[in-house]
């Protein structure tokens, strides 16, 4: 007798050598720019087996799953989270007050947060004491719950720049932070910085090009590596297989960082129209982050919440993001779907459909930049990123037509990651 599915499931997994049917009433494959109509997912194990049109019940003992009234897509992807951390007013101080293990338990309840609105695979870019290095490692050792994480370990600085994890610290606490710490002052320094990274068992490189918001440091747009360091990087960190992103907000930083050979721009807040021109020329993708801008950005009027030398920060470069994004999109930039998220609330990484929506992207893009998209740049297009024979089973349906209401990404009511669901 066939197994109907129709309650709340966390881990649940077919027994061996049974296979489950994903009934769709319509189906975005990350194949083709319509959404298709009804079809059935045929899944065994953790690999999709078979796409067919249609309702199929398939042979008796299989698994059925029926979504009908929603919409099934490949798991979605997220370039940029922050998967440890998420920012409060006392975010700062609890850097001083709360030891790693204190961070690592709380960082357990946003992977599955993350993971049940949907997001079956996040690039981590940044955290401190290799804690998404080791959230990593339990996620894919089934001891928690949470999306499929790549993560950067600890992003490259330099000395006072965005991620110099002693800014604003006391002179007595501060130190010297070098290479070990993700501090580069020097082509020395960046080559070793990467290597570090290498053994620690990243699985790509973050550096921050020009400042940042958050850091608590005046500027938040100069460029802070020269262009032979960033050359450097680039350059060790292809011996490494590992690919390079790069936070940037001011343009000449930019600039320079996509000269040198990086694949990404994380939030590209003042990007002009020559560095929109060399990234199309380098191939560079665009991760707009239009959540954190306008996050930052509210948080800025609240007395209190960021220091005094985050806010004016906060209040200039936030509300700057949605509008770049916009341009850029009509330039021709390539784009995939990126949050920040660990700014904004996890689980509310689906927000930024409707901000790129709201900013000219139709919504198929939209989505497709959070699939196919996200596969090309994390270079897994050969298992990820589409619903095809042979990929991993990756699958996520949502309440009605996203393509018509783009908020439906919202309503997620069934995840697999892996050929486990854990939603339905």
């Amino acid at each position: 007798m066939r197994k109907i599915i129709t309650t709340l499931l966390l881990t649940t997994a077919v027994s061996a050598g049974a296979a489950t049917q994903i009934q769709c009433e319509r189906l975005i494959d990350g194949v083709s720019d319509n959404v298709l109509g009804p079809h059935t997912i045929s899944v065994m194990d953790n690999r999709i087996t078979g796409v067919s049109k249609g309702i199929i019940n398939g042979d008796a003992g299989d698994r059925i799953v029926n979504l009908s009234g929603k919409t099934c897509m490949p798991g979605l992807m997220d370039m940029h989270v922050h998967i440890t951390s998420e920012v409060s007013p006392t975010r700062f101080a609890e850097r001083f007050r709360l030891d790693p293990q204190d961070q690592a338990l709380a960082s357990v309840p946003y992977a599955l947060r993350t993971l049940m609105a949907g997001f079956t695979t996040v690039r981590d870019l940044g955290s401190s004491n290799n804690l998404a290095i080791s959230l990593r490692n339990a996620v894919n050792q089934g001891s928690v719950k949470g999306p499929r994480i790549y993560t950067a370990g600890k992003s490259l600085a330099t000395t006072g720049g965005h991620a110099d994890p002693t800014n604003g610290v006391n002179s007595e606490l501060r130190g010297d932070p070098g290479p070990k710490d993700g501090v580069v002052n020097s082509v020395e320094d960046a080559r070793k910085a990467v290597r570090q990274r290498y053994k620690e068992g990243a699985d790509l490189i973050k550096i921050t090009a020009t400042g940042g918001v958050l850091s608590q440091a005046s500027n938040g747009q100069n460029a802070q590596f020269t262009e032979e360091e960033l050359r450097a990087i680039v350059s060790i960190a292809r011996d490494y297989n590992f690919k390079v992103a790069a936070h940037a907000h001011g343009a000449e930083g930019m600039k320079r960082a996509i000269r040198a050979g990086i694949d990404s721009v994380e939030h590209g807040t003042f990007m002009d129209d020559e560095a929109m021109k060399l990234m199309k020329k380098h191939g560079t993708t665009y991760v707009p982050t239009i959540i954190a801008g306008k996050f930052v950005a509210e948080k800025a009027s609240i007395d209190g919440y960021f220091s005094e030398l985050v806010r004016p920060k906060a209040r200039e470069i936030g509300p700057q993001i949605q509008d770049t994004f916009a341009r850029a999109y009509r330039s021709g930039v390539k784009i995939a779907f990126g949050t920040d998220t660990g700014v904004s609330a996890h689980g509310d990484n689906w927000k930024e459909f409707v901000y790129m929506v709201e900013a000219g992207m139709p919504a198929m893009e939209a989505i497709q930049s959070a699939t196919v998209g996200g596969a090309e740049l994390l270079g897994v297009s050969d298992k990820l990123g589409s619903l095809e024979a042979g990929k991993l089973a990756d699958i996520v349906a949502v309440n009605g037509n996203p393509v018509e209401d783009i908020s439906m990404m919202g309503q997620m009511k069934f995840v697999m990651k892996d050929g486990v669901i854990y939603r339905n």
